[in-house]
């Protein structure tokens, strides 16, 4: 960093008058790569899910509350665990103050592990977030929409982010969109996974507009990252 370009204003002013022009050209791809996004054909959700909420029992279609479009973060939190995954919390900071927000545009935003509800609520309460989690611990939603695997399935190539491979890790992030129609059918739009995620991540952005950027490197380019009640001074 200390060896870094160091110019007159004048010739950085040219320099990021240059830049602009591809920021505002990736802009524009992104916003046409939306758009086909929003245009992916839909497939109708048929299997009765339930899950454990807050106030009891619920399906895949009260999680919409009275809603009609529904976001699924998939929390990495196996049932056997005793806190959630630190990168999934590094996540929820960042969509927990969002939520208000997406209500008003007619979205709800949930989170799903597989924990036991009991264990969502402390780690909930410890995190300070208010967000609505609900437990999958007695359906297939996880299995379902390849975020979570059984050891049968780690023995064998599984399929994760469209892509199939031999895996180690049982659990894995991952973001469902799904819509509701006025007579109740509930259709998946689309699905998201890995590096999918990083948009959701503003705290990334930031980062990146910085000299150092995420300064990430080596095998697990996320070990820097702590529960938010774990970083010290």
């Amino acid at each position: 960093m200390e060896s870094h370009r160091i110019v007159s204003h004048e010739q950085w002013i040219a320099a990021r008058t240059a830049l602009l022009a591809k920021e505002k050209e990736f802009t524009r791809a992104r916003d046409r790569l939306s758009q086909e996004r929003r245009e992916l054909p839909w497939v109708r959700v048929d299997k009765p899910y339930v899950f454990d909420g807050p106030d009891g029992k619920v399906t895949l279609g009260d999680l919409f509350a009275g809603r009609s479009q529904l976001i699924v973060y998939h929390f990495m939190f196996a049932p056997d665990w005793e806190e959630g995954c630190k990168s999934c919390s590094f996540w929820a900071d960042n969509f927990e103050r969002g939520v208000v927000h997406l209500t008003a545009r007619d979205v709800t935003l949930v989170a799903v592990s597989r924990a036991p509800l009991s264990k969502l609520d402390a780690f909930k309460r410890r995190m300070g977030w208010t967000f609505t989690w609900v437990s999958s611990a007695g359906n297939d939603f996880n299995f379902d929409y390849h975020v979570s695997f059984t050891p049968q399935d780690l023995a064998q190539e599984t399929t994760y982010n469209y892509h199939t491979a031999k895996r180690s890790m049982a659990e894995l992030p991952g973001i469902s969109v799904f819509y509701q129609d006025a007579a109740g059918a509930v259709f998946h739009t689309y699905s998201c996974y890995a590096r999918g995620l990083d948009m959701m991540n503003a705290a990334y952005h930031y980062l990146d507009l910085v000299p150092k950027g995420r300064d990430e490197s080596g095998p697990h380019k996320m070990a820097w990252v702590r529960y938010r009640d774990s970083y010290g001074g």
